[in-house]
């Protein structure tokens, strides 16, 4: 047993993330760990402890025994056109892809979700890119669906 609740941890990982990235201009890989712990606790998500096949979590409730992957993006306000979310895997056992996108102090703002059926399709668009499983987060957000959002919670599943 830890000394100290994975909430706290998660917290200064996101503290210390973020003073680094300010202080040298360099990401931390840790937005990926930060993202599932997000989506579990908003989107009442069961982690997966050994992660295989590209499946991070299962969903409870609204989502039941969905194979869920999640996806992270840290948008900063000099961000980048053409930002791309991380490596998908196709080959995956997965129902669908989560995608939680942060702010530059890695606290969630929006979380998308979209089907594999979806995500397949835009993988085999004619993109090198898209063929080795990158997708950009403008083509994500238009072929998956709001879920959550800071301002306004929850959106209800269609």
């Amino acid at each position: 047993m830890t000394v100290y609740s994975i909430d706290k941890l998660i917290a200064e990982t996101r503290r210390l993330a973020a003073e680094f990235r300010r202080s040298t201009g360099q990401v931390l890989p840790v937005s990926g760990e930060i993202a599932r712990h997000d989506a579990a606790r908003i989107l009442g998500l069961t982690l997966c402890e050994q992660r295989t096949g590209g499946i991070d979590a299962i969903g409870q409730g609204d989502r039941e025994g969905q194979r869920i992957q999640v996806k992270s993006r840290v948008l900063s306000r000099d961000k980048k056109s053409g930002a791309r979310i991380g490596q998908l895997n196709p080959n995956g056992d997965w129902d669908t892809v989560v995608l939680v996108i942060m702010d530059e102090d890695y606290e969630p703002c929006e979380i998308y979700e979209a089907s594999r059926e979806e995500v397949e399709e835009a993988m085999s668009s004619s993109s090198s890119r898209s063929n080795r499983g990158a997708i950009s987060i403008s083509k994500f957000k238009i072929i998956s669906w709001l879920v959550w959002t800071r301002e306004t919670g929850l959106e209800p599943l269609s």
